[in-house]
């Protein structure tokens, strides 16, 4: 039987939501016959391959971001979003409540810093868009909620895939203990 091929991407997010996934622990030996990794975080990868499933987590908070929740659900035939920032924006939301200047000069400019210090401009530095949940800018198949979500979450979703049903996660894994 051929493996299920995987790609993943974080946006704009803590990467708790991979640090999730590996939390699978032994879980993850018996999934290694199941799935093939292609692109992930830890390859250092510019565009996707096709593949079965491409996980994303974090929002979309610039123009990179974007592009790379583009590119993957362009070569993915089932899109899972892990995390709230993800699935809702999470707390990156916040940022929308002020001007994106504003948000910029406070970044660059503290309290620590000399007074008036002027942001870098750089065509390297990505356009910051207004904060989105991936599914304001592509379809998603599967939403896996949590901040992070747990693994027992993020493992019900994928066996769930694995068996050829796209996830409906019941609200006992939805809980916080």
């Amino acid at each position: 039987m051929a493996k299920v091929k995987v790609a993943t991407a974080w946006l704009d997010s803590c990467s708790g939501c991979h640090m999730s996934f590996l939390d699978l622990d032994e879980a993850l030996i018996g999934l290694a016959d199941k799935l093939e990794f292609g692109e992930s975080p830890i390859t250092d990868f510019k565009k996707f391959t096709p593949c079965d499933v491409g996980i994303l987590e974090g929002s979309i908070s610039n123009k990179h971001d974007e592009e790379v929740a583009r590119d993957l659900r362009a070569n993915c035939k089932i899109l899972m979003v892990l995390g709230d920032c993800a699935c809702f924006g999470g707390i990156n939301n916040m940022r929308n409540l002020f001007n994106t200047d504003d948000v910029i000069a406070r970044y660059y400019s503290t309290e620590s810093t000399a007074q008036n210090s002027a942001a870098p401009h750089s065509k390297e530095l990505p356009a910051l868009v207004k904060v989105r949940p991936v599914n304001q800018v592509v379809k998603v198949d599967c939403y896996v909620p949590g901040c992070a979500p747990k693994p027992s979450a993020i493992l019900y979703a994928l066996s769930e895939l694995l068996d050829g049903r796209i996830p409906v996660l019941p609200g006992e894994i939805m809980r916080f203990d």
